[in-house]
């Protein structure tokens, strides 16, 4: 019975998605960002697990493991899925994947005796929800009589970026077929080999296994990360939904994938492992060429979204979230528009879309890793105007929210309601404002901005003074546990 096997869910939401800059940054990374539909590549990779429900098993609160800079922006994205109970594991520092999954399986272990973990990471599309999950049902089953589990995804191409997996021809009784062989990111040639073999699937990064199985594990091939680990495991601090471990000891412990550091030992050590077939249009989206390629196309080939005007133009991208962007007599082009950055390449060339972001890093511009839109728990802000002493500040807060009680040393506000409510506590005054209602924040005065109605708060900003940065914040009280200027 189906009920009889205890799962845990858990996403895997790191990374900075840089191929698809401008778009993704790693302050907002492409994890986190609508592409295709109504919902992020996150919320979707919530609510696929969330379909197994329909299929009888019983299922844990999720975990998502995420780090500091992200754990406001992926649990407002849970708040909208009414996901309440979600836990967030957050990583003080990017260790990669194999820690992840040992921290998990830890955590996972001290609220159920041995859950199956359901390992997703939070970028990938899947077109057929359904086919996934019946495939993922057999891979949980799988994973329940001691194997890991690999999704595997049936080639259509040769694709030097993925891991190919080998299997024999007999399927077991729930569609599971013994690997032979992992091979990291082949050769052109060896990848063309492999998909004309037939006996080879994609590595979909989706991993199934008890949580006692992958401890045992990895203790066994990687003692290492094994142990420091568990010292930071042992430290870790429970903060609501949050979860901490001890950052001196995260920070030890070697960075090394779930692939490098399990998967392609497990033959050698004799470890049971185990793929089943997962045929449900997979992408994950690791280029705006591969954008393209899953998008809905019209009769020429493009795949535009956002007000975008064109003319004799073939198999391109035209991505715009701002202007209109027009484009005349191209092919094979990716043409991305974002309040500060415009992106132009061919389609072959749209995975060199990280050296540019790599430069900006390099040079220290801030388009690299900020979009003009920066969010925060109480909802977001934008940068409209700036100049010599001054700043002018586009600004939304969530329905019941507050900003920080704070003030600042060198600069003054001045607040203008254009859409809402507000509350603003001024100084030992309170007062409410209403659409086209102002006031004015003095140098130094302590201040609150609050949204006390069940519709968004808008107001503009005007900032003056010698310096405007975003550290020249002083927090007395915060609702979110912020020291500093996030």
């Amino acid at each position: 019975m189906n009920k009889d096997i205890n799962i845990t869910p858990v996403i895997l939401c790191g990374g900075k998605g840089s191929r698809l800059w401008p778009l993704s940054r790693s302050t907002y990374p492409k994890q986190f960002i609508t592409l295709t539909d109504s919902e992020s590549l996150f919320q979707q990779a919530v609510m696929r697990v969330r379909r197994l429900r329909a299929i009888d098993f019983n299922i844990n609160d999720t975990l998502v493991v995420t780090n500091e800079e992200h754990r406001f922006i992926a649990l407002e994205q849970l708040k909208k899925l009414d996901d309440t109970s979600a836990k967030l594991f957050l990583e003080p520092v990017g260790r990669n994947t194999a820690p992840a999954l040992t921290m998990s399986a830890m955590l996972a272990q001290q609220d159920n005796k041995d859950p199956v973990l359901v390992v997703i990471p939070s970028d990938q599309i899947i077109r057929d929800t359904e086919v996934f999950a019946q495939a993922l049902s057999s891979s949980i089953k799988a994973a329940n009589e001691e194997s890991i589990v690999i999704m595997g995804i049936t080639p259509d191409k040769a694709e030097t970026g993925y891991g190919y997996v080998k299997h024999d021809l007999k399927a077991g009784k729930f569609n599971e077929f013994n690997v032979e062989q992992f091979t990291e990111k082949p050769t052109l040639e060896k990848a063309k080999e492999y998909v004309e073999s037939k006996k080879y699937l994609w590595n979909s990064g989706i991993f199934i296994v008890k949580a006692s199985i992958w401890l045992n594990t990895i203790k066994l091939l990687r003692s290492d990360i094994f142990e420091t680990t568990l010292d930071a495991f042992k430290k870790n601090i429970k903060d609501n939904q949050f979860i901490r471990p001890d950052k001196d000891n995260f920070s030890k412990i070697p960075s090394e994938s779930i692939d490098y550091a399990v998967i392609e030992k497990c033959n050698a050590a004799g470890i049971p492992l185990k793929v089943v077939p997962l045929n449900a249009g997979w992408s994950d989206l690791g280029s705006w060429d591969s954008l393209w390629s899953f998008g809905s196309k019209n009769e020429k080939g493009n795949v535009t979204h956002g007000d975008v005007v064109i003319e004799d133009t073939k198999d391109s991208l035209i991505h715009s979230t701002h202007r209109l962007v027009g484009a005349v007599g191209v092919k094979d082009i990716i043409i991305v528009e974002t309040a500060d950055a415009v992106l132009v390449t061919n389609r072959k060339n749209s995975q060199g879309v990280k050296a540019i972001v790599a430069k900006l890093d390099i040079e220290n511009r801030t388009e690299g890793a900020y979009h003009s839109k920066i969010h925060r728990p109480w909802g977001w802000y934008m940068t409209i105007d700036e100049g010599k002493n001054f700043k002018v500040k586009r600004i939304q807060v969530n329905p019941g929210a507050s900003l920080s009680l704070q003030k600042h040393s060198k600069r003054a506000e001045h607040w203008v309601v254009v859409k809402g409510t507000a509350k603003v506590e001024n100084g030992d005054k309170e007062i409410i404002l209403t659409e086209n209602e102002s006031t004015f924040i003095p140098l130094g005065e302590l201040h609150r901005l609050s949204n006390p109605k069940k519709v968004p708060l808008e107001i503009i900003e005007v900032q003056s003074g010698e310096y405007l940065g975003e550290d020249d914040i002083e927090r007395i009280e915060d609702n979110y546990g912020r020291k500093t200027n996030d």
